[in-house]
């Protein structure tokens, strides 16, 4: 019987009244019961953090940053656990779980470096004896809904720059992932974030996420996950300050000029690294018509030598789906690409046995107004178009709703510029594949997938609100405009 865990409360740990099973993709087995909260949890959870927030928010913030600084080196204290934690509950092979630690580790190094700076502006007054400046401001209590795929990782994303800038959090994980949620929030316990200051509350997006959408006292959301629910956040939210990271539908153009070894093996990680299942992966392949057919031979070749399994296992190159509803998702958009007059290569089952397994799959002949070169699929399903022009490429590209992460392969500036430049999109590589953010740079899009940018100097912004200060020492009334002469 797997164990029970408990939902964080103002410092306190509580039991739920239901428990849902957190499973593991790679055998179908129970890794362990959390709580199914509830509106009530929701409320005193918020209740909490806003106990919490004068305290926190009051504390100065190299203080605040010195506690990120210690959950940076705990994280990176137990890496290894973590990462193998990562591999065991979302699926993602070993070395990409210990990159989603990683990642976990250098985001809170960023952000305790945050809060030496929290910068903010000054400028002249237009009036004598006049100063004026901005300062930063926490938001508030702000509500954190993050998604299974970097289970460690955007937990980080969201809580170290909120924590830095003086806010409380009510984080919810998603119900695919809340292990790895626990021990973040342990992590921070022991750290020495204070109680009430980040509260944890698991459970469906039906209860415990809607509660946190609507709450009225939470003044802040951060979201990542479906663009579907981040629609309906934005009619639900009401005035919070709301941020959302809403997916892709990622391309890569291969100029015929391209390195074709390098382009393949940037593809093939980008189409297949995490078994798809990443907001920036490469799920369409654009290929100049010259290059495309030695391009589709030697990604095949290489997709076909792709091992499945447990993502623990040494041996492994492709792990699990998330669970059953992400392999069938993903088999209802094979069948709608051959439907629709795409030819599939390899790939398009499941291996058969225990686990949530779907062989890496790769269409050909597909054309722009197919619903596999436009809908993001989330699996190991990648699309390969033809161009014979840069601009009919940068067309194709810039054809569906998303606009996240975007390549190019090319030994041409020209090309490299004119891409930079045209692709709509929050994040152009060249010569690289379309994953592979770093934390001190903002990650974000344009588009269906929102104008959220999380990480950098900008994700600062997401969870701080700019106060504008004016000092006028003349002793005397001023009023602006009207005391400025001609």
């Amino acid at each position: 019987m797997a164990g029970k865990y408990r939902m964080c409360i103002g410092g306190d740990w509580i039991e739920g009244n239901d428990y849902f099973d957190d499973i593991n993709p790679a055998t179908e087995k129970v890794l362990a019961q959390f709580p199914a909260g509830s509106a009530k949890d929701v409320d005193a959870a918020v209740a909490a953090a806003y106990d919490a927030l004068p305290s926190w928010s009051g504390t100065p913030a190299p203080a605040r940053a010195r506690i990120l600084l210690n959950v940076a080196a705990m994280l990176r204290a137990e890496k290894q656990r973590l990462g193998r934690l990562v591999a065991t509950e979302m699926g993602k092979v070993l070395p990409e779980a210990l990159g989603d630690v990683q990642e976990a580790i250098d985001t809170f190094e960023y952000f305790s470096g945050e809060g030496r700076r929290l910068f903010g502006h000054t400028t002249t007054s237009e009036l004598k004896s006049k100063f004026c400046m901005t300062v930063r401001r926490p938001v508030g209590v702000v509500g954190l809904i993050t998604p299974w795929n970097f289970p460690i990782a955007i937990p980080a994303w969201k809580l170290a720059p909120a924590l830095v800038c003086g806010n409380t959090a009510v984080l919810k994980p998603s119900s695919d992932t809340p292990l790895c949620a626990y021990e973040m929030v342990r992590i921070l316990e022991r750290a020495g974030v204070p109680p009430g200051v980040v509260n944890f509350v698991t459970g469906p997006a039906s209860t415990v996420g809607e509660a946190i959408v609507k709450h009225k006292g939470i003044e802040g959301l951060s979201f990542t996950g479906s663009r579907a629910t981040g629609e309906w956040i934005v009619k639900n939210a009401g005035l919070k300050k709301v941020g959302l990271e809403l997916g892709g539908k990622n391309p890569v153009i291969v100029m015929d000029d391209a390195d074709l070894d390098l382009a393949m093996e940037g593809i093939l990680w980008g189409a297949f690294g995490t078994t798809g299942q990443r907001c920036t992966a490469t799920s369409r392949a654009i290929a100049h018509r010259k290059i495309k057919a030695r391009l589709l031979s030697a990604l095949v070749t290489r997709a076909r030598m792709l091992r499945l399994g447990p993502g623990v296992a040494k041996t492994t190159d492709v792990g699990p789906l998330i669970n059953r509803a992400a392999v069938e998702k993903t088999e209802m958009y094979v069948e709608i690409g051959k439907e629709q007059g795409a030819r599939m290569l390899c790939g398009g089952k499941r291996p058969g046995g225990k686990g949530f397994f779907y062989r890496p799959t790769i269409f050909t002949d597909v054309t722009p107004d197919m619903r596999i070169a436009k809908e993001e699929i989330f699996g190991p399903v990648l699309s390969v178009l033809e161009f014979d022009k840069l601009d009919e490429a940068i067309e194709i590209a810039n054809s569906v709703e998303y606009g996240l992460s975007s390549s190019i392969y090319t030994r041409d500036v020209n090309n490299a510029f004119r891409a930079m430049e045209r692709i709509e999109s929050g994040i152009t590589y060249i010569n690289s594949s379309t994953i592979g953010a770093e934390v001190h740079l903002p990650f974000g899009g344009v588009k269906g997938t929102g104008h959220t940018r999380e990480a950098g100097i900008l994700g600062i912004d997401e969870f701080s609100n700019m106060k504008t200060v004016y000092v006028d020492y003349s002793g005397k009334l001023q009023k602006a405009q009207i005391d400025v002469k001609d």
